[in-house]
C-alpha cells in the first residue's frame, strides 16, 4: 500500500506560482509512475502531468505545457509539480496518483490506470 499526501496548494493571483508536493509513505516510489490530475467543480478529472519512475520521461496536458514542470525525488519519496504563470482556469483540486510498473520509462495519462490516490490540495487562482 502506498499513501500519498499532497501539499502546497493555496490562493494565488493570476501570473503567480505554486509548488505542489506529493509525499509518499508505506512503500518506495521507485517502482511507481506518478501523475498529477485536477478536478474543478462540475468537471471531470483531467490529466495534468505524468512522470516515469525513472524521472526521465514526462508528459503534460496541452493546457499546462510550458507553464508546469513535474519532477520527482525518489530518495525523498516525493513528487513535485511546479506551476508558473497560473491562470484562473487552473483553479481546481489537484491530486497525485501512483501506478506500480516494471517499466522505468512508462507513464499514464488516464486517471483509471492509477492504483493509489492522495486526498488532493486546492489551488485557487484569482484574476
Amino acid at each position: 500500500q502506498v499513501q500519498l499526501v499532497e501539499s502546497g496548494g493555496g490562493l494565488v493571483q493570476a501570473g503567480g506560482s505554486l509548488r505542489l508536493s506529493c509525499a509518499a509513505s508505506g512503500r518506495s516510489l521507485r517502482s511507481y509512475a506518478m501523475g498529477w490530475f485536477r478536478q474543478a467543480p462540475g468537471k471531470e478529472r483531467e490529466f495534468v502531468s505524468g512522470v516515469s519512475w525513472s524521472g526521465g520521461i514526462t508528459s503534460y496536458s496541452d493546457h499546462v505545457k510550458g507553464r508546469f514542470t513535474i519532477s520527482r525525488d525518489n530518495a525523498k519519496n516525493t513528487v513535485y509539480l511546479q506551476m508558473n504563470s497560473l491562470k484562473p482556469e487552473d483553479t481546481a483540486g489537484y491530486f497525485c496518483a501512483a501506478k506500480m510498473t516494471v517499466v522505468s520509462s512508462a507513464y499514464w495519462r488516464s486517471w483509471y490506470d492509477y492504483n493509489y490516490w492522495g486526498q488532493g490540495t486546492q489551488v485557487t487562482v484569482s484574476s
